[in-house]
């Protein structure tokens, strides 16, 4: 099945790069950017992307390493601030009643 049209990608091209790629380094983050760069292709109009996304999600060696799963353990999505210091957020403006 063809998953990107702009630069004709199939669901087999992704899964085999991801096959390429976890065997050449069991310890690397797969990211769509290093799918393209390794088929030697570049996103073109991103319509694409959620389907190139579940097609990798359907990866059985997608898989984060265990090694690195534990990095950011006990920080949620609420917790997280960005590396951003408080003075560079926007406060909550109070309506005066």
């Amino acid at each position: 099945m063809i998953v990107c049209h702009c630069t004709n990608i199939s669901d087999h091209d992704i899964r085999a790069v991801i096959d390429w790629m976890r065997t050449a380094d069991p310890q690397t983050i797969i990211t769509p950017g290093k799918i393209y760069h390794a088929l030697g292709k570049s996103a073109d109009c991103g319509g694409c992307m959620p389907l190139f996304l579940d097609t990798m999600r359907a990866s059985s060696n997608l898989e984060v390493p265990m090694q690195l799963c534990a990095l950011r353990a006990g920080v949620t999505q609420e917790k997280a601030d960005e590396g951003r210091s408080k003075g560079h957020r926007i406060l909550k403006q109070v309506s005066a009643a």
